[in-house]
């Protein structure tokens, strides 16, 4: 991940979180969230069935604060994002999740918070996963 040129994130195997917060999300959603992105069985087996965490597979995660999640679309064509939350109550919950996720013993890089970053990203296999707190 980049900002302005310089790497400010990466991972290898692992997962890419884009975490949009909502401004009705609190700090035990952040716990909550973290605790199942740690746990959630989407990572293949010997028979190719999803049945391995991301504990299971020692990855790590790369958190992207990604408030555009959150946009509403089903008026009109302009995204509406007033149920995002402002800056100040959505980066202590960003940092909230990251921090809650390390506890679960899951190594996470962090992008930085509110800024313009560009996301490299393979994506090996099928899954992408919509978590709601």
């Amino acid at each position: 991940m980049l900002v302005d040129g310089d790497v400010v994130g990466e991972i290898g195997a692992g997962l890419c979180v884009l975490l949009g917060v909502e401004d009705t999300d609190d700090q035990d959603a952040a716990g909550r969230l973290a605790h199942k992105v740690a746990g959630l069985r989407i990572f293949e087996n010997e028979e190719g069935k999803f049945d391995r965490s991301l504990l299971d597979v020692h990855g790590s995660a790369l958190a992207v604060s990604q408030f555009t999640l959150i946009a509403e679309t089903g008026k009109g064509n302009r995204p509406s994002f007033s149920h995002a939350a402002r800056p100040e109550q959505a980066e202590p919950l960003y940092e909230a999740f990251c921090g809650a996720l390390e506890d679960e013993g899951v190594e996470v890089a962090r992008g930085v918070f509110g800024a313009r970053m560009e996301v490299d990203l393979l994506n090996d296999g099928p899954v992408t996963i919509v978590l709601d707190s």
